[in-house]
Formats: structure tokens, sequence, C-alpha cells
């Protein structure tokens, strides 16, 4: 079902990506054609077109993507045919059971959380989910969690320490809900307890950023003993948009923003944020969710084998250790008196 809805969302083009849409299109027409029999002239003559449309697919895709910009890197992460959280539980995980609510408020759907098995093994997963539609995307808040979902992910992060479970967390939100109704329920202090008791716990924790990572929405249920993130993903103390409005009073300068805050991937990843890049399908993750969830397959399973050979003490202080590297602090050499 989640795959059928990714390839109903297929035609979608950012700017960016229509020449090599426009190209894909006319390639699937002469393909349909060759194997209806209905084009006319020469068989040979046909199939030797498609395999020069193919080739120059291939390059046109290679040359759009080797180039991208932050800000089209940005867009890339927003895609409406991106696979969500919900997409690669499906493909990565077996006995998934969702787990509602904070105990305190209600259930906030923006951010999901459940048991699962990976490899066999127990996990814990949550992560923030956007929707496909319009009536989703508000059932979701747009994927931007109120203080009930941080409430429910710590909640369920304690559970995962008590049975041992090591936590997987999906991060892709712009950022934590910002209406009142988030502000009144204490939206500071529930990020702020869920950055303190990560810290502290005493399982392993991976997250994975598969789109958007914006502010301390996303930090929430970041702080963790290795972050990866997707290859067409952004991590930022703010998004773009906002930014702009702060710094230059106007959100629509949210490409200049973009390249300002270095946020992608491969920034986050020179400056010795995460751990790890993980490759996605050739055009994004959209275009081959399955190519996509293999690749992030191999890279949790080795991480997780890895840090399943610490013990508590061991993961509190690898976690420790990857947050205090972060940022180092140099002074200048005070000149020499000559």
């Amino acid at each position: 079902m989640v795959r059928g809805r990714l390839e109903t969302m297929s035609t979608f083009a950012l700017e960016f990506e229509k020449p090599l849409l426009e190209l894909e299109q006319k390639l699937a027409e002469l393909k349909r054609h060759a194997a209806t029999g209905t084009a006319s002239g020469d068989a040979d003559a046909l199939d030797g077109e498609i395999r020069r449309l193919e080739k120059r697919c291939t390059k046109l895709q290679q040359e759009i993507f080797a180039e991208l910009t932050r800000w089209q890197v940005v867009q890339l992460s927003r895609h409406p045919s991106r696979p969500y959280m919900l997409d690669y539980v499906q493909r990565l995980f077996t006995d998934w059971v969702e787990l509602h609510g904070d105990r305190s408020f209600g259930d906030d759907q923006a951010l999901v959380g459940g048991l699962a098995r990976f490899d066999g093994e127990p996990v814990l997963l949550l992560g923030q989910q956007k929707g496909r539609s319009t009536k989703e995307n508000l059932l979701r808040s747009f994927g931007m969690p109120r203080p009930e979902g941080y409430r429910k992910a710590l909640r369920l992060m304690k559970l995962a320490e008590r049975f041992d479970r090591p936590v997987i967390a999906f991060i892709d939100t712009p950022g934590a809900y910002p209406g009142i109704d988030a502000e009144e329920r204490g939206q500071a202090e529930a990020i702020a307890v869920c950055l303190e008791q990560m810290a502290a716990l005493q399982v392993p924790v991976i997250s994975v950023v598969i789109g958007e990572g914006g502010s301390g929405g996303a930090l929430a249920i970041g702080v963790c003993n290795r972050l990866l993130m997707l290859q067409y993903s952004w991590y930022s103390v703010i998004s773009p948009e906002s930014c702009a409005a702060i710094l230059y009073r106007d959100s629509s300068k949210g490409q200049k923003a973009a390249e300002a805050l270095k946020l992608t991937a491969r920034d986050a990843y020179e400056l010795g944020i995460v751990e790890e890049l993980v490759e996605e399908s050739a055009g994004g993750a959209h275009r081959d969710p399955d190519l996509t969830a293999a690749r992030l397959r191999d890279a949790l399973r080795r991480h997780l084998r890895e840090l399943r050979e610490m013990g508590p003490d061991q993961i509190v202080e690898d976690r420790y250790r990857k947050f205090r590297k972060l940022g180092p602090i140099t002074e200048p050499t005070p000149p020499t008196l000559g």
C-alpha cells in the first residue's frame, strides 16, 4: 500500500528535475511502442534509439545530482514522494507494534513510536511522520510534534532502557510545532527533558536523518551514539526560511540562508557531526525506496553490532564523548615579546 502511494506521486518533479523527467517520459513512450509493436519503422532502429536515450538519461542524471546546491538539497529532502519513517519501518523491520500516548495529555501522531525487530533483535523505533495528503498532513501536523509527542518519545525510550532494547530514531521534521497550544503545554521543557534524559540512556541509540532535520524538534530525538544521514537530507539549528526571516527580514531568501547555514549531509559529515552518510538511490530516495532502504539496513546493522559490544556505562560514555568533541574551542597563540 505504501509503495503504491509513492508511485502515484512519481510524476511530481522539482524544477531541476524536469529535464530528466521529460527525457524519461520520452524513453518510456518509446519502450511502450516497442513492447506493443505499434511503432512504425525498423525495429532495430527503435532499439538503437532506446539505448541512446537510456545513456542520455544516465548521463543527465549524473550531471544534475553531482552539482546540487544546498537549497536544491533542501528541496529534494521535501520531495512529496520521498519515503517517510513508516515507509522505512515497512521495509526494514518486522513485528512492528505502534505504542500511543504520553500518559499525561494525549497521543501526538506527528511523532510515531513502537516496538519492532531488526534482524530478529528487539528494538524500539521513534520518528517524525509526515503525511501524503492534505488530510493526513493536518493529522500529522506536517511532521512537527507537540510536547505530548516528545513526552511519548521519552516514555518509550525509558521503556527501551528497562528492557534493554536499542533505540533507532528517524528524524524528519522542519522543527517542533510552533503553535500557541504547544507553548502552553511546555514545548521547550519537553524538548529539554528529552535532551537531558537521552544523554544518560544506558542502551544504544542510533538516529537517522531521512529528510529534514530542523532545530530542537529534530535534536530532541538526536542525542545518540551514532548519527547517520541520508545523502540528500539536511540538519540545522534552524530551517532556511526561518533563518532568512530573522537575518534578512525576508523568508523568501531561504536559498541564501541555506548556503550560509551549511546544512547538508555532506557539510555535517565534513564538520564531524555525522558518523556516516548513507548513499541514496540515483536521483534521490523517492526514485528507488527499496534500494535506499537496503543501504540504510547495512549501515544500521554495522553500527548496531558495534554498539552492542559495549556495556551500559560504556554506552553513556561513548555518547558523552561524541558530543564533547563537537566544536572544539581554539584560542589564538599570544604574541611573543621580542
